[in-house]
């Protein structure tokens, strides 16, 4: 009874080791250790100006941190070391810089590059998967490589398509902004068609947009969009689709070439979760 106990806590032991030990170069280590310490400094000065929806952004962005390891716990796998740093600097641009520093208003392309990396990661994760499983002695068929690779295209584009689900419900329950409003100086829409003949009316050069409201004592009220007239989303949501194509895309060509060719285009490891092999314990002989 104390040997299986024995075993068992070696084998729990091995587990562990396993999961969090990792050969990580000493720029790697730097940078995982700089990103925590930024958002830490990042939380503290957001505690001292009692901004609590940012100091809830950061304790999420520090667990957000830890979903790489949970990932290689929970599914036995390994993530690359590249993989991984560019899921972190993901998090990090996406939190910290995006939604506290503004990221998204000050650059105008922010929220773009970030949409096709996404587009590009959960290619990377949807290729791995099917690759893994086309690879696994337990399946007895073996898809192409060009199925693959669609595959890994769809998952991406499904993943992105979720996404802007998930933009249009916070913005319409809980009144947010994550679908970014853009001013556009032109429309185009059959609504204004005065004899309703679905013909759709062109404008132009729009400079200003009036918007009449009430307040709850009965007041009107006048906004004034200058500029143009204000999109509600829809150019941000068609955009980040797009982008996210593309960067399913190249992955997606790059998963074809590499199964084709696997030591020419050995490079795309660094992006590929690895299944990790179990340890043999004394229970399993």
């Amino acid at each position: 009874m104390k040997k299986n106990e024995e075993s068992n806590l070696n084998k729990f032991i091995n587990e562990i080791e396993d999961s969090y030990t990792k050969k990580y170069t000493k720029t790697e280590f730097t940078i995982y250790i700089v990103l925590r310490i930024l958002v830490i400094a990042v939380m503290i000065r957001q505690i001292f100006t009692a901004n609590w929806n940012n100091v809830f952004l950061c304790v999420l962005t520090l667990f957000l941190f830890l979903l790489p390891t949970i990932i290689q716990r929970s599914l036995n796998v390994t993530l690359p070391n590249t993989l991984e740093i560019i899921i972190l600097l993901f998090i990090f641009s996406a939190e910290i810089l995006g939604e506290i520093n503004n990221f998204y208003g000050l650059f105008k392309h922010w929220d773009t590059i970030l949409h096709t990396i996404n587009g590009f990661l959960c290619a990377a994760i949807g290729f791995s998967l099917i690759d893994l499983l086309n690879r696994t002695e337990r399946f007895h068929i073996t898809l192409s490589p060009l199925f693959v690779a669609l595959v890994a295209f769809c998952f991406s584009m499904t993943i992105g398509v979720l996404w802007e689900f998930f933009e249009f419900g916070v913005d319409k329950i809980l009144r947010m902004d994550m679908q970014k409003d853009e001013i556009v100086s032109s429309i185009s829409s059959v609504s204004l068609d005065p004899d309703n003949h679905n013909k759709p009316i062109v404008i132009n050069n729009i400079r200003s947009t009036a918007i009449y409201s009430v307040d709850n004592q009965g007041n009107t009220l006048v906004t004034t969009i200058p500029n143009g007239y204000l999109d509600l989303g829809l150019n941000d949501t068609m955009i980040d689709l797009l982008v996210n194509f593309i960067g399913a895309s190249v992955f997606s060509i790059l998963g074809l070439l590499y199964i084709k060719d696997r030591d020419e285009y050995k490079f795309v490891e660094h992006f590929l979760p690895i299944l990790r092999k179990k340890k043999h314990t004394e229970n399993d002989n």
